[in-house]
């Protein structure tokens, strides 16, 4: 394969990630009342990050990298706990924990295929779909310009995340293909276009920004060490490790190379790695994208030089914050319209695992409703358990993580132990070897 034609299918995988890729620093420093040039900061890091993570995999090594053409960004798992941590506990407690559950994530990569036991798709699914349901109320307030916004709820804001949904939708279903795939990218670019006319647009920070920047570590602050926010992360850090296996076996089946627990161990510590860089560079964890998958299998280009392209082109533009600048002024309604399409798609997502879990038993059925239940119940209600010891309040104050354990436990108890011990492990036991 030419460098041109190389370099053409590289800038193609850039955009179908792109738009996942920007949205995450956008959502999190907007609910934690980020400025312009942090935000700018913020997002410029994260390209970079992403850039990182995906040559870490690519490039195979002794420990590192799965060796497959897989690019990486930060996850959607880690949006809603983030905000929670850094709204309770500080922007230092987001980063101490991302990097110690990083840490965490490389100690138990060697043996994490032994764990996945207890992360089937009824656990699993229960936690993508409570992470999905906490997420819309922050969807449905930037649909609204922002809460605590002076014109939230105006006309003017709704109708442009309508317009900017509607857009999203229009295209995902008169489409195929790669314009499909970037649906979201170009309703956020269209619902950018129409706010400006409209002077919902300011440049400014497009202006301030400079040409180059020299990044740092700790750019927001010291990393501090709370037990409750690196439980939490661990436990997104763990889900998306299963997320990943999935996307590792689909590379695995469209690249025709067989995978060991060795390799599945190498990608593993790859994401544990890229996390820690991320929290001292004070970005964010870093998971595969599904999205890069599809579109692998849809152009029948499997070489890792491709992704090798794609990822430096991610860390080069990590260095040039003007390119950063222009995605923060994108209207706060113009996101929220967008964020409520792919917020639903992850609520969906966890559904889709669910389905097949909920229709095999009524005990999978009662599992997922009483994870979903409680876990959403702590996320609206997060004081219910106030009166509870502070040692358990680890467990029971985040509804991600108190969803998470429910699921675990209960799994445990109703297809682990007693007489269906055997037959809900085969059939739930992710295959590694």
């Amino acid at each position: 394969m030419n460098n041109v034609k190389a370099t053409t299918l590289g800038i193609q995988h850039l955009l179908a990630m792109y738009a996942g890729a920007i949205l995450v620093p956008l959502i999190i420093g907007g609910a934690l009342g980020f400025d312009s040039t942090q935000m700018t900061y913020l997002v410029a890091i994260d390209i970079m990050m992403c850039g990182i993570a995906t040559l870490l995999q690519v490039m195979r090594g002794k420990a590192f990298g799965i060796g497959l053409p897989v690019v990486l960004g930060c996850t959607f798992t880690a949006v809603s706990p983030i905000i929670a941590i850094g709204s309770d506990k500080g922007i230092g407690a987001i980063y101490g924990a991302i990097i110690a559950s990083g840490i965490i994530i490389i100690l138990i990569s060697g043996f994490f295929g032994k764990l996945v036991k207890f992360f089937p798709p009824i656990v699993t699914g229960s936690v993508v779909t409570i992470i999905g349901i906490s997420l819309i109320p922050v969807a449905i307030n930037n649909m609204g310009g922002g809460q605590g916004a002076e014109d939230f709820g105006s006309a003017s804001n709704i109708t442009l995340a309508m317009v900017t949904l509607v857009i999203i939708l229009l295209i995902y279903r008169f489409t195929t293909g790669f314009v499909r795939s970037i649906s979201i990218l170009l309703g956020l670019v269209v619902g950018t276009v129409i706010a400006a006319f409209v002077g919902k647009v300011d440049f400014t920070p497009v202006v301030d920004a400079s040409w180059f920047h020299m990044v740092q570590p700790f750019y927001f602050g010291t990393p501090t060490f709370n037990l409750g926010a690196i439980i939490t992360m661990t436990l997104v850090g763990m889900v998306s490790l299963v997320e990943s296996s999935g996307v590792y076996f689909a590379l695995s089946d469209i690249t025709k190379k067989p995978l060991e627990s060795k390799d599945l161990s190498r990608g593993y510590r790859s994401e544990g790695l890229a996390s820690i860089i991320g929290g001292i560079f004070n970005a964010f964890p870093y998971t595969t994208f599904s999205q890069n998958v599809g579109l692998i299998k849809m152009t029948g280009v499997k070489e890792r030089k491709v992704i090798l392209i794609t990822g430096s082109m991610l860390v080069v533009l990590g260095f040039l914050p003007k390119v950063a600048a222009l995605t923060t002024i994108i209207p706060t309604a113009v996101l929220g319209g967008a964020m409520l399409a792919m917020f639903g798609m992850v609520v969906t997502q966890g559904i889709t695992m669910l389905a097949p879990e909920i229709m095999r038993s009524p005990e999978s059925a009662m599992i997922a409703a009483i994870a979903v239940g409680l876990g959403a119940g702590v996320v609206f209600v997060p004081n219910i358990f106030a009166v509870l010891p502070e040692w358990i309040s680890v467990l029971t104050s985040n509804g991600i993580v108190c969803g998470s354990v429910t699921a675990i436990v209960l799994n445990i108890l109703f297809n682990m132990v007693g007489p269906k011990k055997v037959d809900a492990m085969q059939t739930q036991t992710l295959k590694v070897e």
